[in-house]
């Protein structure tokens, strides 16, 4: 799972989340120690409303939660979520002596990112592009 930081970042960086099962988040009032929650259709379900959406809490019992605005959670993406959001720009993924690294092109130019986790080598690629999409330094 990506780190606190980084799945922050994306969502400073402007990577929008719209919610399906299987999904992972944190509430952002507990910060990186708190609980991860992962969508699901018995449990944890989006609900769209014309405010917004509201991730509903289905029966849980550990939490005197009902529901929780969008905005107020924080995306934990996939690995796969991570790779399909970088879309063509991906090359490869490769297994190093300390962790990973996940190698990209953009209009030519080659760059790589390395993490310990595949998770985090793929965030940080995406923070990249984002920016470069956006025009800023990477």
């Amino acid at each position: 799972m990506i780190s606190w930081e980084l799945a922050l970042a994306l969502r400073d960086a402007g990577v929008r989340w719209s919610p399906g099962p299987g999904d992972r988040f944190r509430l952002l009032a507990t910060g990186g120690d708190g609980d991860v929650y992962t969508v699901s259709d018995m449990t944890i379900e989006p609900h769209e409303f014309d405010t917004g959406v509201v991730l509903g809490f289905n029966g849980t019992t550990e939490w005197a939660l009902d529901s929780v605005a969008l905005e107020d959670a924080l995306w934990h993406p996939l690995e796969s979520q991570l790779r399909e959001l970088l879309g063509g720009t991906f090359r490869a993924l490769e297994r190093t002596d300390d962790g990973y690294v996940v190698r990209t092109e953009v209009l030519g130019d080659a760059a790589a990112f390395d993490a310990p986790d595949p998770e985090d080598a793929y965030a940080l690629a995406l923070l990249a592009l984002v920016a470069a999409s956006a025009g800023a330094p990477s």
